[in-house]
């Protein structure tokens, strides 16, 4: 049975292996590199709008436990019911109670990738259900059975060969490689879908606690169907996209945006209040939100990396690093792939089981340059390496560590041990050792030099 470590280490080689993938993904995101740099100089000050984002979510995420009462009291005050949800299968649970108790055929999804986190489709679809993604690039992964690629561009990885493909072999409709025309297959075929779905399910990008309304932010018009022609609207939600204000959305909106897909602002941007009321034309007779925990509040104990819970699911860290540029999304094996997938995964998942995506960077610090909330993730790759290492401490790297900790407290034993070390490389090269023989899979290592800086100091100096 493979680990995750083992099977990330096995994905990883075969999409860096893929180097027509590989290119594609970097002239796909070329563009958005143009896009975002076009709108950042639109700002009088990026870097102030990034220090406002940032003082919004960390004046929520400080003050949770009142941030997410108000939230509460207010949407139950407009109509709306609130379930709170501990964990992945306490959340699976209450969507599927609510989906039973309204009679539920037939479901459709916009875009929640807390939905992926918790494998809700999985568990609906085992029960029954026949559960559909509106997002156009979920619906495509969806009629793949693979997940998200990117939680922000789901099939940022198919080209739209591959789409039209797809589309004749599942909807029945002719080749073509026009964008507009895939989209209008896709439309088409989703339309009478919206008017036959009993509940609609839905994500919330924020929780406004002053006004008890969610904000949904998108390009392509699904999710206000989704919310709008179902009888049932349920919303489901970290406990961390609270904000306090009405106010902050004026910041947040267009830095997701901007740091998100390179744009001023999403086409569609809603907010939603609570059910139907009497006189208003549409919406649902039910509106049910779900607030998940799934350990956020573990990770909130941590003032050391609290700041994690900031993130906005921009996915600008992801479209910037290096290392997903190289190995794509899928090698990840988690919901949210990436620096912050890499800095999350681990407290929601098991930091033993998992830090080996905290390892798996170039530590350039990219990512925390490029997030709109000012999140310090590089620095957190880092403090998972080291939570890690502390929590558990083999024999042989303790021992290790303590000889070497004493070698170099005494000059002349290092410089005898440096001497050795340097006669001893050719062999010591060959030699199946621990961490060495795995580092030299991929690097070459340089030849010893004759003498050490120790001795052409001396040299230079006499």
């Amino acid at each position: 049975m493979s680990t995750p470590r083992s099977q990330f280490l096995s994905d990883a080689q075969v999409a860096t292996d893929n180097v027509a993938q590989r290119g594609f993904l970097r002239q796909a995101l070329g563009g958005y590199y143009v896009s975002r740099d076009v709108q950042k100089a639109r700002y009088r000050d990026w870097e102030q709008a990034r220090d406002a984002a940032a003082m919004a979510k960390w004046n929520a995420v400080n003050r949770l436990d009142r941030t997410l009462t108000t939230f509460a009291t207010k949407f139950e005050r407009n109509g709306g019911k609130i379930h709170w949800a501990r964990d992945s299968a306490e959340a699976r649970e209450i969507i599927s109670k609510i989906c039973r108790d309204a009679g539920a055929k037939a479901i459709i999804k916009s875009k929640c990738m807390t939905t992926e986190e918790i494998h809700l489709n999985d568990a609906l679809e085992a029960e029954g259900y026949g559960v559909v993604e509106s997002d156009l690039g979920e619906f495509i992964q969806q009629l793949r059975k693979e997940p998200p690629f990117h939680f922000v561009f789901p099939c940022m990885h198919l080209k739209r060969e591959a789409i039209s493909e797809l589309f004749t072999k599942h909807l029945g409709t002719a080749a073509t490689d026009s964008p507009e025309e895939l989209t209008m297959i896709a439309r088409r075929h989703l339309r009478q879908l919206y008017v036959d779905a009993d509940v609609g399910i839905s994500g919330a990008n924020f929780l406004i606690a002053e006004t008890g309304q969610i904000s949904i932010t998108e390009n392509e018009g699904n999710a206000r169907l989704t919310c709008a022609l179902p009888r049932v609207h349920i919303a489901l939600a970290g406990i961390e996209k609270v904000v306090e204000r009405l106010d902050d959305l004026a910041v947040l909106l267009p830095m997701l945006a901007t740091a998100g897909a390179g744009q001023p602002m999403t086409c569609y941007n809603t907010l939603y209040a609570g059910p139907r009321q009497p006189g208003e034309p549409d919406g649902p007779s039910e509106f049910h939100i779900v607030l998940l925990d799934n350990k956020r509040t573990s990770l909130l104990a941590d003032p050391e990396q609290r700041d994690a819970l900031h993130c906005i699911r921009c996915g600008a860290c992801l479209n910037v690093c290096p290392i997903f540029k190289n190995i794509g999304g899928f090698a990840y094996g988690t919901t949210y792939q990436g620096p912050i997938g890499s800095v999350l995964t681990p407290h929601l998942r098991g930091l033993q089981q998992w830090n080996h995506l905290s390892g798996a960077s170039s530590l350039c610090g990219a990512c925390t340059e490029a997030c709109p909330v000012r999140i310090d993730l590089h620095h957190h790759l880092l403090h998972n390496r080291r939570n890690a290492v502390l929590a558990h401490v083999s024999l042989f790297d303790r021992l290790f560590h303590d000889v070497f900790g004493w070698v170099i407290g005494r000059p002349k034993l290092f410089a005898l041990g440096g001497k050795a070390f340097r006669a001893t490389l050719p062999l010591l090269k060959k030699l199946p050792l621990p961490y060495l023989s795995t580092w030299l899979k991929s690097r070459e290592l340089p030849e010893a030099p004759k003498k050490s800086f120790r001795e052409e100091w001396k040299r230079s100096q006499s």
